[in-house]
């Protein structure tokens, strides 16, 4: 996939405008009040973006004008969505939009396909579900759906996973005061849990730093990979004030860590 070329769907790669911070923000205002020439120039702002982030799939063979394109894609939604009281940089917030749309493409368009039989195996699994739902009262299990329709529990699991569309760690759950809880806050760090990487990278005085509620968060958190929701049960505090201390904590850690 040649990424050298100057055009790109028509668009000149060399000439694509830098717009500053204060830039952004004026844009990003008018935006807001629905201006349709300030979301043109924020998106041809962004273009340089999409760019950097199409030559991580060079070696998907897709061309580099469609990668653009639904990078772009990408780029429109994470502007339409972006919530500029929460203090994250809007480009934080639109990669992982501009990847994951640029991953359902390829998924969607890879040469192995979930077949028309599957699919509608699990169409027919889902309205079944929501059927026995109204009917019952209650949700229904596997076995009831695959009795309902006539075939194997395993081939209800089967095709219903087979349609199942990945979910980025950003997607957000929900907010609550402000914060946006995503889903990698409900994930365990198994894997930081067994490296022990809060001791492997010497954390232990900055973590002495921390208040006792804060330290015990991370330990909760990062020693023992408890997800937020086990946090917050465990601690009886709700589960956005966990998330917000947890952010807190870390801050001042790689504050401490940086003088």
């Amino acid at each position: 996939m040649a990424l050298y070329k100057v055009e790109i769907c028509g668009v000149n790669t060399s000439k694509l405008p830098l717009l500053n911070n204060s830039e952004k923000e004026e844009l990003f205002k008018r935006i807001l009040e629905g201006d349709k020439e300030a979301r043109e120039l924020y998106i041809k702002g962004n273009l340089r973006l999409v760019l950097s982030i199409i030559q991580r799939f060079s070696g998907s063979n897709e061309n580099v004008d469609d990668l653009f394109q639904i990078g772009c894609i990408g780029l429109m939604k994470a502007i339409d969505n972006f919530d500029i009281t929460q203090n994250v940089k809007f480009s934080t917030y639109a990669v992982p939009m501009i990847i994951g749309e640029i991953r359902r493409y390829l998924r969607d368009n890879n040469s192995i396909r979930v077949s028309r039989s599957l699919r509608d195996t699990a169409y027919k699994a889902i309205y079944t579900k929501e059927a026995l739902l109204k009917k019952n009262d209650k949700e229904p299990t596997v076995v009831e759906i695959a009795a309902e329709i006539g075939i194997s529990k395993e081939d209800v699991v089967y095709a219903l996973d087979a349609i199942q569309s990945p979910v980025s760690l950003y997607e957000p759950v929900y907010s609550e005061g402000g914060d946006t809880l995503y889903i990698m806050d409900q994930v365990s760090d198994k894997k930081n849990k067994e490296e022990n990487w809060v001791e492997e990278i010497a954390l232990k005085e900055a973590l002495s730093k921390l208040s006792e509620r804060e330290r015990g968060i991370i330990e909760l958190r990062f020693y023992e990979g408890k997800t937020q929701m086990e946090v917050a049960k465990e601690i009886c505090i709700s589960q956005a004030q966990v998330s917000r201390l947890e952010k807190s904590a870390l801050k001042n850690m790689k504050n401490y860590l940086n003088q």
